[in-house]
């Protein structure tokens, strides 16, 4: 039976037009890796049990891009050492908190 199994071709390529190549579940088997491979590079294959679609190989979904520690989304990785002295303390205080600064909130101007 392995002998019949290295002596059988490879599964042609899709035609053009853009139908999905088939393939019989004992092929897949055989030259899964190839399939793999070719799925990958952007072809749909469908895998067929006694002639009935039962699966499909279709490249997988790109994954976004991984974001960078430290860096917000516009890509911004640095902030001024005053870049609080523009905002008012009162943006800071929950309403119906107390004041986290104290009852009057110290100036930035000493530093």
């Amino acid at each position: 039976m392995k002998a019949n199994a290295a002596k059988m071709p490879a599964p042609k390529p899709a035609r053009k037009y853009g139908k999905p190549l088939q393939v019989n579940l004992y092929e897949a088997k055989t030259h899964l890796s190839n399939l793999v491979e070719r799925a990958a590079k952007g072809e749909e294959i469908v895998i067929a049990k006694a002639g009935k679609p039962m699966a499909r190989l279709a490249p997988a979904a790109e994954q976004k891009a991984r974001r960078n520690w430290g860096q917000n989304l516009l890509g911004i990785t640095y902030m001024a050492p005053d870049w609080e002295k523009d905002v008012p303390p009162e943006y800071f205080q929950d309403e119906g908190m107390p004041n986290p600064f104290g009852e009057e909130p110290q100036s930035n101007e000493g530093r």
